[in-house]
């Protein structure tokens, strides 16, 4: 049972010394109840008191490692149901299913699949993440096999899928040091799995479909037995259910700190869909809420995309912009007689802006000030991008030793700082051009712009 905030409160050192980062230790305990801090902040907590706290300092959600490597997978550790709250920590993995009937020519196909599922979007690489290898026959000898396919052919982390011992001896025997997820221990065999979990060192994940008490029960018989590091499975019956169980499951751990049911989740999002299209649909809503595994039974570019920007989106800090490096952008190679076009550094403004350039042909220097990754209209509104720091930055920036102009292009929609911006650059000869409101509009300026402006 968790503690309360008085009731850790009553074992720490009660200094008041902020080192915590805190104004009292009354206000450290009150973090440490909501999972909200980690008890190794207190530099002067006892051993004592650390050995009495641990479960209470503790994430409400465990920390589980999947797989070996710069590709491993990372769940748990969350700390909010909406990301508006605080922010999601660890993005949901998103595999493709590789059963043990295929053919070599479907393995191959399955790989290349989760290979091809990769897209570059604001500076981001977006791309699948692991592999499931699943048993249909419960043939050892067969599971051993396609894990010696797989593992020969790819380096992802991987899921193995059997509830037979045997066979899933069988696949560890060969990727059994790559740190598998071993899927499943059940009512009837997690003894067994708890003991090929152990002897490999690898994650187990929980499978009870007779309800979230039963599960909760089973993971307690898990964890007595020494093993910690569980990913849950609710084997639910319908898309519903299983909605509802992920759901539960979220808020048992983290509003009434339940920590039989602490633990990441994964979903089997082929199992409630015929097509390809209707799983498409049900991964999302597992993405949203609140699965740190979906397994897919294909991977097609349609897919994939779509839900990789879903991913994206949902697992990017809402509290902090994404921006990039201030400098001075060269794009296509420009000269001296080069346009120059200035912005903020809000990643989304480079990269629809420096696309529209690139596709208009038009050698271009893209001047991005630094507005901690604010978009155009909200850093004016804010007093990022105003005339007086802009005027600041092209002085610093050294853009004039590179140009023989004079004529600097700002955004239409902060057309009204013209003026301003003209007297604060005056000294240096710089004139100030407005330049579209849209994005999509930058091809045409930039070719009108040599007949225009250039002298």
């Amino acid at each position: 049972m968790a503690l309360t905030g008085l009731e850790i409160f009553k074992k720490l050192p009660k200094t008041n010394c902020r080192d915590c980062g805190y104004p009292t230790c009354l206000a450290f305990a009150m973090k440490l109840a909501a999972g909200q801090e980690s008890l190794d902040k207190c530099p002067y907590v006892s051993e004592e008191a650390k050995a009495a706290l641990a479960e209470a300092s503790a994430p409400p959600i465990r920390l589980v490692t999947v797989g070996t490597g710069d590709k491993a997978i990372s769940m748990g550790e969350e700390q909010v149901l909406f990301r508006h709250e605080k922010r999601f920590f660890h993005e949901t993995a998103l595999g493709i299913l590789i059963e043990d009937s295929y053919s070599d020519e479907e393995i191959e196909r399955k790989i290349e699949e989760l290979e091809s599922a990769s897209f570059e979007r604001v500076g981001q690489t977006l791309r699948g993440n692991f592999v499931a290898l699943r048993s249909v026959s419960d043939d050892s000898v067969a599971f051993k096999s396609l894990a010696q396919k797989v593992d020969r052919r790819c380096h992802f982390p991987l899921v193995l899928i059997s509830f037979d011992e045997e066979v899933m001896a069988a696949g560890l025997a060969v990727v059994g040091n790559k740190k598998p997820l071993i899927h499943a221990a059940n009512a009837q065999n997690y003894e067994a799995f708890v003991a090929l979990a152990k002897n490999h060192g690898c994650p187990l994940a929980i499978y009870e479909p007779g309800g979230l008490d039963k599960l909760a029960d089973l993971v307690e018989k898990v964890r007595a037995l020494g093993v910690q590091d569980l990913v849950l499975d609710p084997g639910s019956s319908s898309l519903k259910d299983s909605l509802r169980d992920l759901v539960y499951i979220r808020r048992s751990a983290l509003l009434k700190k339940f920590r039989s049911l602490g633990f990441p989740v994964i979903s089997q999002a082929y199992r409630f869909a015929e097509d390809s299209f209707k799983e498409a649909l049900v991964a999302s809503i597992h993405l949203c809420k609140y699965a740190s595994m979906v397994i897919l039974r294909s991977m097609e570019s349609w897919k994939m995309f779509p839900l990789l920007i879903l991913r994206q989106n949902i697992f990017t800090d809402p509290q902090k912009p994404m921006q990039v490096e201030e400098k001075i952008y060269d794009i296509g190679d420009p000269d001296e007689n080069s346009p120059v076009l200035v912005s903020t550094n809000f990643s989304l403004t480079y990269f629809i802006v420096s696309g529209e350039i690139e596709a208009s042909k038009a050698p271009t220097w893209l001047m991005l000030m630094d507005s901690e990754g604010q978009s155009v209209l909200t850093a004016w509104a804010a007093g990022k991008f105003i005339p007086e720091k802009i005027a600041l930055f092209v002085k610093k920036s050294g853009i004039a030793e590179r140009v023989s102009h004079r004529n600097l292009v700002i955004p239409g929609y902060v057309a009204q700082i013209s003026g301003e911006l003209q007297a604060e650059l005056e000294d240096q000869g710089w004139r100030v051009i407005v330049g579209p409101r849209e994005a999509a509009d930058i091809p045409r300026f930039l070719q009108e712009y040599k007949f225009k402006y250039a002298s």
